[in-house]
């Protein structure tokens, strides 16, 4: 599955991950016609190609599917598309793990909030862009001339998002 342009795909990947801890904000849906909206993405290093969620269970999400979320990091230089499948995971060593204070400003009933509920998306696969225009680029850029690949981005389509693993 891996198609890469001019791009370690292993650098793209690490770098993807170090970008979404940076600014953990994503647009998530499911694919049934409904529109994506914005929800905070919580890490856990010991689940890999794994994303979490805590949102309402009356959240279009909530029902599960298969689903796309789209990520932009903080500076814009980096961009991603990742499908993969959604459901509820309620197991409460897990909400305990990934609880803050950010969701709990969220739900006012704390972890017993009685409309909490952790969505998890599987992330089946993923494409990665990184834009990061080189100096010659730049230069380009400023005088109107044509950039090429190698001046501008890197890209990779992969089966998994884990560092480490084949693409």
């Amino acid at each position: 599955m891996a198609e890469v342009q001019n791009t370690n795909v292993e650098e793209i990947k690490t770098t993807f991950w170090q970008k979404v801890a940076d600014s953990p904000y994503m647009m998530v849906g499911l694919m049934d016609g409904q529109h994506s909206e914005p929800l905070t993405a919580q890490l856990d290093k010991d689940q890999v190609d794994t994303l979490f969620f805590f949102v309402g269970k009356d959240n279009r999400a909530a029902k599960g599917g298969p689903a796309m979320v789209q990520f932009v990091s903080k500076g814009h230089d980096f961009f991603a598309c990742l499908a993969g499948n959604a459901s509820i995971q309620n197991d409460r060593a897990l909400i305990d793990k990934l609880w803050d204070k950010q969701v709990e400003a969220w739900f006012p009933g704390g972890k017993e909030d009685p409309n909490l509920a952790l969505l998890r998306i599987d992330i089946e696969s993923a494409e990665l862009w990184e834009t990061d225009v080189s100096i010659s680029g730049r230069v380009k850029m400023l005088f109107g001339g044509t950039i090429t690949a190698s001046e501008s981005s890197s890209h990779a389509k992969v089966a998994t998002t884990a560092e480490g693993s084949p693409a």
